[in-house]
């Protein structure tokens, strides 16, 4: 694929300039302290947060997918910002324990809340939001929804803090973001997990953010396209990493073997809905059997696995 990436144009610029003046003049809604999120250096300057196995809610505050920052010698790259104001202001409390270099770009990996709704932590920092070329009409798309879902796990007050912040560069194939003795590669990848996923690669440890590309653990969620998720793992396993932190799982593992039980699960899923399909059976047929005994697999099965199964069946019976 050929480099290209591009800022967006003056007009978002200006977008986002009117959201730092409004925090500028109104609070960025700021904790008076926050306790920095725990982390794991997975490899040297690599920082990870392990989010919990659960759903949004007022307990947990949206922490509850994995996020953390990558720090060279001029600057830090924060990968996911967390899902709510309070997780991202949390990480950047850890980001400070461990170094005073400015953050110079917070990079969401795709367009689901849990990954995106901490960037306002990050406003007074002013650096680049860098993102999917497809994000910022997904989350044009889906942000008011996003909000309203917010305010009903966790309540309206908190609610109220949560501000879409839109991305201020965006990568439609391939860009290089530099550090300072520290070069990340980032990748734009087709409709997979979602239409909008993004990758990070830190040539220095080869440690690969794959974002919900892969899930560990936790049931994934198929957004995009099931069988463009599978492509899109193939390619991925080429890719030079010695491990790969997930978007839902432990801080890191091993690549490209980090990926064999996801690859089997969605690889269960396409087989079984083909299977219904060629007995010319209904979609509530393929709900109640399709990958039913990876139940014990995977944590919150029983809310995600109904779903891959509807999205994989309206996929595949137009093949």
């Amino acid at each position: 694929m050929a480099a290209a990436a591009m800022f967006l144009r003056p007009s978002a610029r200006a977008a986002l300039a009117g959201v730092w003046l409004s925090v500028w003049l109104f609070g960025a809604a700021a904790p008076a302290t926050a306790d920095p999120l725990p982390v794991f250096e997975v490899a040297p300057g690599v920082f990870v947060h392990a989010g919990r196995h659960e759903e949004t809610d007022a307990t947990n505050a949206g922490d509850i997918a994995n996020c953390g920052f990558i720090v060279g010698d001029d600057a830090v790259a924060v990968i996911d910002s967390g899902g709510s104001p309070i997780v991202g202001h949390r990480l950047r409390e850890a980001i400070r324990v461990h170094t005073d270099r400015p953050i110079r770009y917070v990079v969401n990996t795709h367009m689901h809340p849990d990954h995106i709704l901490g960037n306002m932590a990050f406003l007074s920092d002013r650096p680049d939001f860098v993102a999917h070329g497809n994000l910022q009409a997904a989350l044009a798309a889906r942000g008011e929804h996003y909000r309203q879902a917010f305010d009903a796990a966790v309540g309206s007050a908190a609610a109220a803090e949560v501000r879409i912040i839109p991305p201020t560069l965006v990568v439609a194939d391939r860009l290089e973001l530099d550090l300072g003795g520290r070069v990340l590669d980032l990748a734009a990848w087709p409709a997979a997990h979602t239409d909008n996923d993004l990758t990070v690669l830190d040539r220095q440890t080869k440690t690969l953010w794959a974002g919900d590309l892969l899930f560990m653990e936790r049931a994934p969620a198929i957004d995009g396209s099931v069988l463009g998720w599978l492509r899109t793992l193939d390619a991925l396993a080429a890719v030079p990493a010695a491990r790969v932190v997930p978007g839902h799982g432990p801080p890191s593992s091993p690549w490209p073997d980090a990926a064999g039980d996801l690859r089997r699960y969605l690889s269960r899923v396409v087989e079984g809905v083909r299977k219904v399909q060629a007995a010319h059976g209904t979609i509530q047929q393929a709900v109640e059997t399709v990958a039913d005994d990876e139940a014990p697999r995977w944590r919150l099965f029983e809310s995600y696995n109904p779903r891959n199964v509807t999205a994989a069946f309206a996929e595949l019976e137009w093949e």
